[in-house]
């Protein structure tokens, strides 16, 4: 890309490096990324545990250290199948000169019976049967002619040989998965090794999604002069549910405060954290999700040092403050009012992290500044939700391969195509806010600090890695 790479809506983006050209007197009106993201983790508080089957525990946070009852195995068993023999009997065999046993019985898997092995004899077993009394080694039936009642064994066995010892793999008290560790398939398979059936883990948590706007329509309906696609919620909710949640997104709501606020309201309900997108710039009469907020809990609107995304709000709203209002039927929304007359029952409250208290974020409404926003601030929220620190977006070092320049005072987030195993990053031409063709093109975001305004190709820049 040319060394411009900026739009002229001012939407900028460029990386991170050293011996870039550096910017001073940044706006002191802006507060600074890492501020606005350490009073948002701040805030958050982690939902509260609940036991689920290790069916439906996959991919949530463990909410308690997971230790073994029994020694992993809990008795000593074959780790092939062949003969089970004592050493002595077996120490001249050789290809040459084998050895052969008499067969005195038959070991399987499961076999609960007890058996004991005679000196001169042999035992056939199969992998995972539990050894007879008096087993020194395991032959593997490919050292031997694989015979029923007589067996001839090529090749001696050393003490121990194809055996697994009771606790091998863990001792009993041993802890196999440790608390804040998000299950994998092989977290669940160590748990069911060890015997549980059900753990203590973080809720998956319920996220709703909400755009504002006159001008959107949904998608998959005509579109006249003026109107555009809602595709705002549609991909929150899906980054959402890419971070671990349930996310649901809510129909496209008028920019009319008498309407937003009911909508609001109506969601608390079933949310454990919620997103809006649009309605926020810092200033004009349409700002409607600040106008209604007004009326809800503590919400911060700032200006953040990025560049897109610079219009931010955060706080929390209050279920209860929704439910005691005075004139219910005149501010409720449709959920609400049909409760009232008994056509539907309104959902239960599982409150988010402190008390009635839900986090609420309202994102910008272009929608690269609602994404970059969602990636840089509420991911890393949606991980605190679930007590797990690790849901921000990995960052790593990439060579540009073209020039960039950013905005004087601010933190650009400029889409960009990584190659990993080349350690290079392209920067995508056509980074204006609202161009979200050129998001679908993007692997990564390249980091531009506040105070550096160009950079020349061949520079090292930090990337976000996109999920």
């Amino acid at each position: 890309m040319n060394a411009s790479g900026l739009e002229a809506s001012g939407e900028q983006s460029g990386p991170e490096a050293g011996g870039a050209n550096t910017a001073s007197g940044a706006n002191t009106a802006l507060i600074s990324v890492e501020t606005h993201l350490a009073d948002i983790l701040s805030t958050i508080r982690p939902l509260a545990p609940i036991e689920l089957s290790l069916t439906d525990a996959h991919g949530l946070v463990l909410a308690e250290d997971v230790a073994a009852s029994y020694p992993l195995p809990s008795f000593d068993n074959s780790a092939m199948d062949g003969y089970a023999v004592r050493v002595q009997d077996v120490a001249s065999a050789s290809q040459d000169s084998p050895v052969t046993l008499p067969v005195v019985g038959e070991v399987a898997a499961g076999d609960t019976g007890a058996y004991s092995l005679a000196e001169g004899t042999a035992i056939r077993i199969m992998t995972g049967a539990m050894l007879p009394h008096g087993t020194e080694a395991v032959v593997p039936v490919e050292w031997t002619d694989g015979g029923a009642a007589r067996v001839t064994i090529r090749a001696q066995a050393d003490y121990g040989n194809a055996v697994r010892l009771a606790g091998g793999d863990a001792k009993a008290g041993e802890v196999l998965v440790s608390e804040g560790t998000r299950l994998r398939p092989m977290h669940i398979a160590v748990i069911a090794a060890a015997g549980r059936g059900a753990v203590r883990v973080r809720p998956r948590p319920r996220v709703v999604v909400l755009s504002t706007g006159n001008e959107l329509a949904e998608p998959g309906t005509p579109i006249i002069p003026g109107r555009i696609w809602d595709s705002n919620s549609f991909m929150i909710a899906a980054a959402a549910r890419e971070a671990g949640c349930d996310a649901y997104r809510q129909a496209i709501v008028p920019d009319k405060p008498a309407e937003v606020l009911p909508a609001i309201e109506d969601q608390l309900a079933r949310a454990d954290l919620m997103i809006t997108t649009g309605g926020v710039s810092m200033g004009g009469e349409h700002d409607v999700v600040k106008a209604a907020l007004q009326q809800l809990g503590t919400i911060a609107f700032r200006k953040v040092a990025m560049q897109p995304g610079m219009p931010q709000g955060f706080g929390t709203v209050s279920f209860t403050a929704a439910a005691a209002d005075p004139e219910p039927s005149a501010r409720r929304g449709i959920i609400g009012r049909l409760a009232d007359r008994g056509e539907v029952t309104e959902p239960a409250v599982r409150s988010a992290g402190d008390g009635d208290q839900v986090p609420i974020f309202t994102l910008p409404g272009n929608p690269v500044s609602a994404y970059v926003s969602f990636q840089v601030f509420a991911r890393p929220a949606l991980g605190a939700l679930q007590a797990d620190d690790g849901l921000g977006l990995e960052t790593v070092k990439a060579e540009l391969t073209g020039p960039l320049r950013s905005p004087a005072g601010r933190r650009s987030f400029l889409r960009g195509v990584l190659d990993r195993s080349a350690g290079r990053v392209t920067a995508l031409t056509g980074q204006g806010s609202h161009q979200v063709a050129t998001l679908g093109k993007a692997n990564a975001l390249v980091i531009v600090p506040e105070w550096v305004v160009h950079m020349a190709e061949g520079e090292t820049a930090a990337v976000m890695v996109l999920p």
